[in-house]
């Protein structure tokens, strides 16, 4: 193909055996984009094992499919017209084959969907209809197959449109067009035909013509998952390169660069580049790296944004469209997780609002779980914030899969950012960052210097609990032992930092939530010191514990609940009985700091 030619990338999709392959072979056949003579030879081969010739044989390229009669893959056509070149995805129809027609869709621009005439509307029908929608591809056209076969039947044709198009708007879809067509005869697919009089609209090829380009990835936001930052030593280097993938936009020396959801900034100081020409600009598609003017310590996971463009959304609840193919069902009250650009958090179901099951495909269901093949629109509550843009605006940065187990079970795209409990808080914390001046000692600098990690413990338990000299008593066994240490009691903060506060009782909310922020942003300073922090704290919620992790790294911090009643809700780490010795309780905390690595074992 030609590069300065326009591409364009389309998925066809429909039930099994409706007809799609035979419609892209037709399209093969009528644009002379075949192999000069392979019309011929297929023809001849179908002559010679005296069985009758269908375009679909254009496209078995697979044994299986040659065995079966069905398509197994997402296999890639290309066909032109005088306006552009295509991209065709051929998606399979049969269930089993799902995952596939998904990884297919993924890369379209535009759809269309074969229903046969004939057979009229079936579950995979639906099920395309919905999926094509749910990854985003915004432009679709639905071809009525197969109309020799009814007798060039308007009627029947006119039902097929009433009854999908009722289906359609109930997933808020609304196709381009129908189109009346007989991929084996060739009617309305190149040109009009004179079978079908009462059909006055476009053929396919001036459909696909007719769809609007997307804009280059390259004319985007920017857009760079961070991969991992590469560190140099030797002779003097002291660069931080921060490397990953250009997903969408271009960067150059000099721009100011967000990263997010933690908020940190500075501006490109070199492009970096393995054996190459030096370079000034990187844009989509480049694996690439740069440095910083200013050192922030940034980590895998977040995502590079430039400052002078519009934002990534950051939150922990999302409403997503997604589809299952594990053979457990995805469930709620468990956790699973999501992995998206280079990120991965654990990930639990909030709330399912729709569902399209997979037996009788109705599309309103209320189901408490999302069973193998269903599509479902769901609300997920993620552990952490996460850096992520909406389908409709940049789709690459909208995708994710979930994981249960190790292997892959489902995956969807994000359609909206809702907000939660702590995004107050969170707008607060990323303006912080943006002001942040960083210290050029770097936290794995301190590490290394102190031989410790840091690290926030935090010591909870009803009020009667001795969970105050359990806190002092593991501050002074850490201390003894050479670590750098700093026990704080939640009240300390009252009457300074807090001053201006009425009492954070539980049912003064808004005072509770500022309460714990501040605290927060106290913790932040001593653990970027690289110091072990103890907090005292008695009946702390998980709302109190997710404001604190807004500020505070979630893996720096460890929770540990001391008492044989739980009085809330708080999900802890670690539960100890207050009827073991002091003793005995602050070894088992010190056991499991060796076994996070914030401290290290002598045996080790």
């Amino acid at each position: 193909m030609s590069e300065t030619r326009q591409q364009m990338n389309i998925v066809i999709a429909g039930h099994v055996d409706h007809g799609k392959s035979t419609i892209i072979g037709r399209l093969l056949a009528d644009t002379d984009t075949l192999p000069e003579g392979k019309l011929e030879q297929v023809k001849e081969n179908c002559a010679r094992n005296s069985k009758p010739f269908e375009y679909a044989f254009l496209l078995d390229a697979l044994k299986d499919e040659q065995d079966q009669g069905i398509t197994i893959d997402a296999a890639r056509v290309f066909f032109k017209t005088k306006k552009r070149d295509y991209i065709i995805i051929d998606a399979p129809g049969h269930i089993e084959f799902l995952k596939n027609m998904v990884t297919g869709a993924s890369r379209a621009e535009s759809a269309l969907l074969v229903i046969d005439a004939n057979e009229g509307i079936q579950e995979n029908s639906r099920r395309h209809g919905y999926m094509i929608s749910m990854l985003g591809v915004k432009q679709m056209t639905v071809l009525v197959n197969k109309m020799d076969l009814v007798n060039y039947d308007e009627k029947i044709y006119n039902d097929i449109i009433k009854e999908y198009t009722k289906f359609l708007k109930g997933i808020n879809v609304e196709p381009k067009c129908f189109i009346p067509v007989s991929g084996f005869l060739g009617d309305n697919v190149a040109k009009l035909t004179n079978n079908m009089p009462w059909y006055k609209g476009q053929t396919v090829l001036d459909i696909l013509d007719s769809f609007q380009k997307e804009l280059p990835k390259k004319d985007k936001a920017f857009r760079m998952p961070v991969q991992g930052v590469y560190k140099f030593t030797r002779f003097g280097d002291d660069r931080r390169i921060i490397v990953g993938t250009v997903e969408t936009g271009r960067l150059k020396i000099g721009d100011e660069v967000v990263f997010l959801p933690s908020g940190k900034r500075s501006k490109v100081k070199t492009i970096e580049s393995f054996n190459t020409k030096s370079q000034t600009e990187i844009c989509a598609g480049m694996a690439t790296g740069f440095t910083l003017r200013e050192q922030i310590y940034i980590t895998r996971g977040e995502v590079a944004t430039r400052a002078d463009e519009i934002s990534s959304k950051v939150s922990t609840r999302i409403v997503v469209n997604l589809f299952w193919m594990g053979t457990k069902a995805f469930v709620k009250n468990k956790d699973y997780k999501l992995k998206i650009g280079t990120t991965d958090v654990v990930v639990q179901i909030e709330e399912i609002n729709r569902i399209i099951d997979a037996s009788d495909l109705d599309v309103n269901i209320k189901k408490d779980k999302v069973e193998r093949h269903d599509v479902a629109e769901c609300i997920l509550k993620l552990k952490n914030n996460i850096a992520f843009d909406i389908a409709d605006d940049i789709a690459p940065m909208s995708r994710f899969v979930i994981v249960d187990n190790y292997e892959i079970r489902g995956g969807g795209i994000i359609r909206e950012s809702l907000k939660d409990k702590q995004s107050w808080a969170r707008d607060k914390v990323v303006i912080r960052n943006t002001k942040w001046i960083q210290s050029d000692i770097l936290p794995w600098q301190r590490a290394e210097r102190y031989n410790q990690k840091s690290q926030m413990i935090i010591v909870t338990g009803p009020k009667v609990s001795p969970r105050r000299e359990l806190s002092k008593g593991l501050e002074k066994a850490l201390f003894s032992e050479g670590k750098i240490v700093y026990y704080l009691g939640l009240g300390s903060l009252l009457y300074g930092v807090d001053a201006d506060l009425k009492s954070p009782s539980k049912s003064n909310k808004l005072n509770r939530g500022e309460h714990f922020r501040r605290l927060a942003e106290v913790a932040n300073i001593l653990l970027d010191s690289g110091i072990i922090m103890i907090l005292s704290a008695a009946d702390m919620t998980q709302d109190d514990l997710e404001i604190i992790k807004i500020s505070v790294n979630p893996d720096k911090i460890e929770t540990i609940w001391f008492g044989e009643e739980v009085s809330s809700d708080l999900q802890y780490d670690e539960k100890l009985s207050d009827h073991a010795s002091l003793s005995e309780n602050i070894e088992k905390i010190k056991s499991k700091l060796q076994d996070i690595g914030v401290i290290f074992s002598p045996w080790e």
